[in-house]
């Protein structure tokens, strides 16, 4: 629950501007991560040498990976935190079971602990708590805590988000490909891709929101108070919008404008350096690798209502 309450994501009002402001000054704090050396690595580790399942060992290991290290976590503690960070993203659910409680119980101790340990042996929290401390003029120990609850919001944000991402960009380059006249030395290229799959095939479908004031929109009126659910998939594919939105168009010019990381107070800190991050990532693979391909063409999806997020990609590499 400490966690959880001062998330950016789940806070409002003053609690998360603060909260926000937080996060924002963390990511300014990142060190930049050659993001090849970490793919590398994990691709040491398969056991297969001919195929991967892109979802498992990329999508939920390298984004998380290029988060603790740009923070200089230890390799020990990358390990024991990417091992548990599956339960972890549970903390989001909005129903738990009490199995699922237990275990994020347990580990979020254990990760608070050293993520406080490791922010406090770094200068990084300095500058956050003087920033914060002369705007709103809150105690260190809050901020403090705002610090490590927020960057482990992050770890959560790398693993969930950036795996969707990763996935649903690789499918478009791989299902395609005669689009893209193999262009993809181009890191320019690859990024319009990313914003263009974000667009067609965003890894989150909708939120909830609720009205702060009455809305009127034609006819109908949302009172204040009233839940709205958002279909931020829908509205991407608006064709008052976006020019015959169902065809995957990387020229179009203006994909940036989806909603796939919300749009406000509340949109999503990591929209840059998700698409950063997906765009290195390509450009690595399909350097590295002159032919990619798809070995099971019938995706299967994870069982949830707001995300669209693949079980597995398997995937040959030569």
């Amino acid at each position: 629950m400490l966690i959880a309450d001062q998330f950016a994501r789940l806070s409002n009002d003053v609690q998360h501007e603060i909260a926000r402001q937080t996060a924002m000054l963390l990511f300014d704090s990142m060190n930049a991560i050659v993001i090849n050396d970490i793919a590398e690595k994990l691709l040491d580790n398969r056991d297969d040498k001919d195929k991967i399942d892109w979802v498992n060992l990329i999508c939920k290991k390298l984004p998380l990976s290029v988060v603790l290290k740009s923070f200089d976590f230890n390799d020990e503690d990358c390990d024991f935190i990417s091992g548990k960070t599956e339960q972890l993203v549970k903390i989001m659910l909005p129903n738990k079971t009490h199995e699922q409680v237990r275990a994020i119980n347990e580990f979020s101790k254990e990760l608070y602990v050293i993520t406080e340990e490791h922010l406090l042996k770094t200068s990084i929290y300095k500058s956050i708590i003087r920033t914060l401390f002369e705007k709103y003029k809150i105690e260190i120990d809050k901020i403090i805590s705002l610090c490590v609850s927020n960057l482990i919001g992050l770890f959560i944000q790398g693993y969930d988000a950036c795996r969707g991402v990763l996935s649903n960009s690789l499918l478009q380059v791989l299902n395609k490909k005669n689009l893209f006249n193999n262009n993809f030395a181009d890191k320019e290229y690859l990024k319009k891709l990313v914003i263009e799959t974000l667009r067609f095939d965003p890894p989150v479908h909708n939120t909830r929101r609720i009205a702060v004031d009455d809305i009127v929109l034609k006819n109908d009126v949302i009172k204040k108070g009233e839940a709205i659910f958002v279909v931020l998939a829908s509205a991407n594919r608006d064709p008052q919008q976006f020019a015959n939105p169902t065809i995957f168009d990387i020229n179009r010019a203006n994909n940036s404008e989806h909603l796939t990381f919300g749009i406000g107070p509340h949109e999503c800190l990591a929209n840059y350096f998700s698409v950063s991050l997906a765009t290195e990532t390509l450009s690595y693979f399909l350097g590295r690798y002159k032919k990619i391909r798809l070995l099971e063409k019938n995706i299967v999806y994870e069982p949830m209502i707001n995300a669209r997020l693949p079980k597995n990609i398997w995937i040959s590499l030569s």
